[in-house]
């Protein structure tokens, strides 16, 4: 999607859609006032019927309005203006994308962007809209054996003005419209290789996308095999192999946005899990087709990091990818077994189904030779999460209170929102083994909370973030498939430290 900026009204221009908006009670933004008043009221006169819903996000599309140069006029109700907010102006949006989506304009303007959640600027109002209206072009056609022709492909548009009313803000609309992009391009990653099946998205897959991405984008990527997670003592990740045909792989990726003598990196550690059948702790059958979703952590790192190597952020980011399939089979391994980390801390297996933790920790460790300013790792990691939070907020734990509140804040500027649990040491006495340094499973309760304090026994030596994305990460039923989340988030915690959000 090709987006371009201008100030000005759009009563004189031509389009095949103008998107404008309306609030409650019948009240005209301005650019839907310029074009009720070239059309001599055929606006207003429409809204007096009633025809358009007062909620925020609803729609009417009107075509051949009088008076005016476009083909088609689309109404968005903006709901109550003095109740706008930045959840009100992301459904107003997102409606508008749908039904662009849905019409046979190829080029549309949206006038959605003069400053209409008050406690935002304009670069902010860019980059909501740009991202919204990208994301909603997705579409996962990879394993379709006929691809959508031109006949039934939905018809919305490719190139899409936002138009300003002020030309001062022409500037920092621009700029966010970029990061708006480019947060969309990083989604769509997210949601094409949380999409793939396993029989394609494996281990191996995922190093070669690595790799590809690497290239495109000129940072260095490195894989390690088997071996090498042998010599480097990694026994824990690879307890959670021992039943696969499927070679793991150790994903590192480097993005080098400085130059800056003694700059540390930001780690994002993704939990890359390309099919969880619970391995000997085998799952129910009834929906494990979903469990080729438990790679979303490593896939938002990817797409986290195509965001920031498109937008060149001037930072250094490292991604780690520790990924494996967790089988059951005859070399798999069984519960009440006990593995050495990379730590050197022992784990006994209590449960094979808790094989997130498993990886995770010893891509932790191998994170402490980054000298890290700060790790956050993603990770589809516990049903109890889904329980406590629903579909709503990720899960956020951590051992520094700073990177929490930052986080968190991030959080709500970007609409992928997050929701902090304790990590008090009272849970550590929920995890304690006859036969090891620790088991891989708590005591009944706080299982969110317990896989955080398994994780933090990893993350000693640096700040640290634990998001969990049991929740967020994909939908199911109807709308089943990725959501491309947390890479908005993360995305938007990378441009406040680099001083550009």
């Amino acid at each position: 999607m090709e987006f371009s900026i201008k100030a000005g009204t759009p009563d004189k221009l031509r389009s095949g859609c103008i998107a404008v908006g309306v609030f409650d009670a019948k009240q005209l933004t301005p650019p839907a006032a310029a074009l009720d008043k070239a059309s001599s009221g055929y606006l207003s006169e429409i809204l007096r019927r009633g025809d358009l819903e007062a909620k925020a996000g609803a729609t009417l599309l009107l075509h051949n309005v009088p008076g005016t140069a476009c083909e088609r006029v689309l109404l968005v109700s903006l709901g109550k203006q003095a109740e706008f907010s930045d959840k009100k102006f992301r459904s107003a949006v997102g409606a508008a994308a749908k039904a662009l989506a849905t019409c046979g304009s190829k080029d549309a303007v949206v006038c959605l962007l003069d400053r209409l959640v008050a406690a935002r600027d304009a670069r902010w109002h860019g980059r909501q809209a740009a991202m919204l209206l990208a994301d909603s072009s997705y579409r996962f056609e990879a394993t379709k054996s006929r691809k959508q022709d031109e006949h039934d492909r939905p018809r919305g548009p490719s190139k899409i003005t936002l138009l300003v009313a002020d030309k001062s803000d022409v500037s920092d609309v621009r700029s966010g419209a970029d990061q708006g992009s480019a947060i969309a391009s990083g989604m769509a990653l997210a949601k094409e290789l949380g999409n793939l099946p396993a029989n394609i998205c494996t281990p191996t897959y995922l190093a070669q996308q690595a790799r590809a991405l690497g290239k495109a984008h000129k940072f260095k990527v490195e894989v390690l095999e088997r071996a090498q997670m042998e010599k480097l003592g990694m026994g824990s990740l690879l307890s959670v192999a021992a039943g696969s045909a499927e070679p793991p792989k150790f994903i590192v990726m480097k993005y080098q946005g400085t130059t800056k003598k003694g700059a540390r990196p930001v780690v994002l550690v993704g939990k890359g899990i390309t099919f969880d059948t619970g391995g000997i702790s085998i799952k129910p059958a009834a929906e494990m087709d979903e469990m080729k979703y438990d790679m979303c952590g490593a896939a938002s790192v990817f797409g986290t990091l195509k965001a920031v190597a498109t937008l060149g952020l001037p930072l250094d980011v490292i991604g780690i990818v520790p990924s494996t399939e967790n089988m059951p089979g005859g070399r798999a391994t069984k519960p009440g077994d006990i593995v050495t980390s990379m730590s050197g801390q022992t784990i006994e297996i209590l449960n094979t189904d808790a094989e997130g933790r498993l990886i995770l920790c010893d891509a932790l460790t191998y994170a402490e030779r980054f000298d890290p300013d700060c790790v956050i790792d993603i990770a589809t990691l516990t049903g109890a999460c889904i329980i406590a939070l629903g579909a709503i907020p990720s899960g956020l734990l951590a051992n520094d209170d700073d990177l929490a509140a930052e986080l968190l804040a991030r959080g709500q500027d970007s609409g992928d929102r997050a929701w902090q649990l304790p990590l008090w040491d009272d849970y550590q006495e929920m995890l304690k083994s006859n036969f090891a340094d620790i088991p891989n499973i708590g005591s009944k309760g706080a299982g969110t909370i317990t896989a955080a304090c398994f994780l933090a026994r990893f993350t000693k030596k640096y700040k640290w973030a634990h998001l969990d994305i049991a929740g967020t990460a994909w939908k199911s039923g109807s709308e089943k498939g990725a959501t491309g989340r947390p890479v908005p988030l993360l995305t938007q915690f990378l441009l406040a430290r680099a001083r550009l959000a």
